[in-house]
């Protein structure tokens, strides 16, 4: 059982808290980003492709959108707008 470990392990969180301010900025930003790419996956499915921007990293189809939303913001795909 040499399974690796994935979620929230990887990426590391203090490595999520250097890109941003707070925690509270890190769910923010994250949960945003994730609820674009399941309306990305839910869009694919309808065939309508150009309302949405898909995973910004490599994925396979069983990472749930909160993981890759972690990555893509890990790797500095994002950017952080101020409002």
């Amino acid at each position: 059982m040499s399974e690796k470990l994935e979620g929230i392990v990887s990426p590391a969180i203090d490595t999520l808290l250097s890109k941003v301010d707070s925690k509270y900025q890190l769910v923010m930003f994250a949960s945003k980003r994730a609820r674009q790419i399941n309306d990305y996956y839910s869009a694919l499915h309808e065939g309508s492709l150009f309302n949405n921007v898909g995973p910004l990293v490599d994925s396979t189809v069983d990472e749930k959108p909160l993981t890759i939303a972690m990555r893509e913001i890990e790797q500095d795909k994002l950017a952080k707008r101020d409002a």
